[in-house]
């Protein structure tokens, strides 16, 4: 027999192997695939950028879980677990494990249109709070990659079995979920919106932008915004697999030259549903706008979004749309340019808001009737 560390550091080195093995696949998969042409309709089959985060997310759930055999590596990911709501995988691992799960790391930010520094976004937590107690008691928990929202879950264990699990119906079980920082990635990624939008010809506000860039485009006195005071939503499409919702929301309208414009919004406090929230939030800041209407739309993202084709969709609809010197609604124009397939799972449409004006006051509720946002003009005053 082997003494302990050698075990542990080949258990811990397998698991490496097959991440890196199957983030991999494609590429090693290309000699065959050239030895033997495919059919013409086959080789315009291309992998979509939400397939691709789905099986790297999948991929490292099969590996982690087959890393659990190694004693110190299995206590290292409980203890971290049940200490902290979300555990940054890539940097609790070392060695082989530690440079595959970097791998996977770069291989979801290309996916999904991200630049290859906006850092580690593989995160690794308990389903639900109520697997604490059998965690603690020492029941052996599955892995899973949080890649569904209806279907069913697939959970690993650590001799690389399978076991289907309800998206909808929390198991007793505990279950390690594989996930990607949301919070990251969504704030990355409306950056990008923002760009490749203004890149594409559709105006678009940063959806951060500090005060001289709020002062440089308002008159001197200050500028109109409408304000949301509260907030809640009755479902935000998330089950347990998926826990917090990453929520944004796109306003749009014409601006003053004529055009449509996209200013997206980042809504990061908007975790539960059924809660009431309380941001005291800017939705709208009407001086970018020609007239006193605007729509929003609200989203939500859930992990696979690759934001520069949503930009690339969004504005190939919303630049055929003209000012004919009246305001045109755009929620169904924003809503029609996301492809048919981002429905089933990425992203997912929470509700949306028909003409906002600048004199909305109380609440408004969603078109969908699944959220209500009460509104109030605010005045930003200049200093």
């Amino acid at each position: 027999m082997r003494p302990r560390h050698l075990r542990r550091r080949g258990a811990l080195a397998a698991a490496a192997t097959t991440l890196a093995v199957l983030c991999a696949g494609q590429t090693l998969a290309a000699p065959q695939a050239a030895a033997a042409p495919a059919p013409a309709a086959t080789q315009e089959v291309r992998t979509s950028p939400a397939s691709e985060v789905r099986a790297a997310e999948d991929a490292v759930a099969r590996t982690v879980a087959a890393a659990l055999t190694d004693p110190s590596w299995r206590v290292r990911v409980r203890q971290a677990a049940l200490t902290s709501d979300e555990v940054a995988v890539t940097a609790l691992a070392d060695g082989a494990l530690k440079t595959a799960l970097a791998a996977a790391d770069r291989r979801i930010a290309a996916a999904k249109g991200l630049a290859s520094d906006v850092g580690p976004l593989l995160r690794l937590r308990l389903g639900d709070p109520s697997m604490r107690g059998a965690l603690t008691a020492g029941t052996q928990p599955w892995v899973a990659a949080a890649t569904s929202d209806d279907g069913p879950v697939t959970a690993y264990d650590s001799a690389g079995r399978t076991h289907t699990l309800d998206a909808r119906k929390t198991p007793a079980r505990p279950v390690y979920v594989i996930d990607i920082d949301g919070s990251r990635a969504l704030a990355a990624g409306l950056d990008v919106l923002h760009e490749e939008l203004a890149r594409r010809g559709v105006r678009s506000a940063d959806p951060a932008p500090d005060a001289q860039q709020a002062r440089t485009s308002t008159a001197a006195a200050g500028f109109w915004t409408t304000r949301v005071s509260a907030v809640s939503l009755s479902d935000d499409l998330e089950p347990w697999i998926k826990g917090d919702a990453e929520i944004y929301t796109l306003v749009t309208g014409f601006g003053h030259d004529g055009k449509v414009r996209v200013d997206p919004v980042d809504m990061p406090y908007l975790d539960d549903d059924g809660t009431v929230y309380r941001p005291q939030q800017i939705l709208v800041n009407w001086s970018s706008y020609k007239y006193n209407l605007a729509d929003a739309v609200m989203m939500e993202d859930d992990g696979s979004t690759n934001y520069r084709d949503l930009a690339r969709a969004i504005a190939a609809i919303l630049l055929t749309v003209t000012d004919q010197g009246a305001y045109i609604p755009l929620v169904n124009a924003v809503l029609d340019a996301i492809p048919d397939d981002w429905w089933t799972d990425d992203p997912d449409y929470v509700d949306s808001w028909y003409t906002l004006a600048r004199t909305d006051i109380g609440t408004r509720h969603g078109a969908r009737g699944n959220g209500w946002m009460t509104l109030e003009p605010y005045f930003v005053q200049e200093l």
